[in-house]
């Protein structure tokens, strides 16, 4: 029996753990690393805090993969209209944009802290990024992923247990308008809209996927993630917080303990590893949805993804303070959730769509609490500025 149930976790396996890995993007690893940065082990509860949201999120978007066999993109346009259908269209290419803004500008940090400028990064980093979106199957990228999306993350683990603790209070609050504004920035690195996408795409592509499989792999990759977050934030915690928004390189400063001299360059290795894991996996996710919402052919796809990339590729090159951009991103993530996180929670609770794994009682109301945790702090942080 155990065997029997090994098995069948292992055949489902995939979609959930890689898109909780990719969530440790670059983007994430340079607010968590401010964050620690800026507040020691201060925020660490939050991160943890965030893990039920994250888990209650991701599981109605896989749940939705299981339940119809299809991606996002194709639940819509296959039961509603076709206004609706280009309607929701239009929030999921403002994920796309806003998502590959945000992994460019990690590329553009990471080279740039090695002597290399976004000047010359970005157009390589473009046609990279191209290559392997265009090249790859999905089985080929789930291996690569699998196998890069830990460097920066067991890297900055060395250097914490090299380094060891340091002494810090556990818990901080403020009332400061910063604080608000790093806490909603932990937010948006941590519940991201592509996710919503592909897990739900991923999942509808394995076959015999069960339900508790699934919950189990999502809890796990959740909980892998912020405990990511945690690592990397306690191992830049004590970093000097007047040069972490204006200098990059001092945020890898916390490799040093393990890394010395050559810090900078395993820092860019893994930001850009990191940010090519994320960039992969929204190409699979929002393009596709996008392609299939409007009901165009999927070769369409590439046409949408290469227009897509590039102002992301160019933002980089102009941008004065591409730090300070990655925590605007982040942000902003929080308000384009708004549109994919209650368009995904209506699927998951429509019986006619989802049948007998709709949500109800329990699921149905953790998720809306949990939907309405995450979206809450990007309007605290507009009243704070306001």
């Amino acid at each position: 029996m155990a065997t029997g149930r090994l098995r069948e976790f292992l055949e489902g396996f995939g979609p959930a753990w890689i898109v909780m890995i990719a969530d440790v993007d670059a983007p994430s690893v340079l607010t968590a690393a401010a964050v620690g940065a800026t507040y020691s082990y201060g925020l660490i509860w939050f991160f943890l805090l965030l893990i039920p949201p994250l888990f209650i999120i991701q599981e109605a978007s896989g749940r939705i993969g299981i339940a119809t066999g299809k991606g996002l993109g194709t639940v819509i346009r296959e039961n509603y209209s076709k206004r609706v259908a280009a309607i929701a269209g239009v929030p999921m290419a403002v994920v796309d944009i806003v998502s590959y803004v945000a992994e460019f500008t990690g590329i553009a940090i990471g080279l740039d802290v090695v002597g290399i400028p976004p000047m010359v990064s970005m157009p390589i980093a473009y046609v990279a990024n191209l290559g392997i979106v265009m090249k790859r199957g999905m089985a080929s990228i789930e291996r690569i992923l699998l196998g890069v999306s830990a460097v920066l993350i067991v890297s900055y683990a060395g250097s914490l247990i090299a380094r060891g603790l340091i002494k810090s209070q556990t818990f901080y609050f403020s009332g400061s308008p910063h604080y608000f504004f790093l806490l909603a920035a932990s937010v948006g690195a941590v519940v991201m809209p592509f996710m919503l996408f592909y897990q739900a795409s991923a999942t509808a592509k394995k076959s015999r996927v069960r339900l508790w499989a699934m919950r189990t792999e999502t809890l796990v990759g959740a909980t892998a993630s912020e405990i990511g977050m945690v690592v990397i934030a306690m191992a830049t915690a004590g970093l000097s917080s007047s040069l972490q928004i204006s200098d990059p390189r001092a945020l890898a400063a916390g490799l040093s303990s393990i890394a010395g001299s050559y810090a900078p360059y395993l820092f860019a290795i893994g930001l850009v590893a990191a940010a090519f894991t994320a960039l992969v996996v929204i190409s699979l996710a929002s393009s596709w949805a996008i392609v299939d919402a409007f009901g165009w052919q999927r070769k369409g796809f590439y046409w949408v993804y290469a227009l897509e990339t590039l102002p992301a590729a160019i933002v980089p090159i102009f941008y004065p303070d591409p730090l300070g951009l990655v925590l605007n991103l982040m942000v902003v993530f929080v308000f384009v959730l708004i549109g994919p996180g209650v368009l995904l929670g209506l699927l998951a609770q429509d019986r006619r769509i989802m049948g007998p794994l709709a949500s109800r009682g329990k699921w149905r109301a953790a998720y809306w609490i949990c939907l309405a945790f995450v979206l809450s702090f990007g309007f605290v942080v507009l009243a704070a500025v306001l």
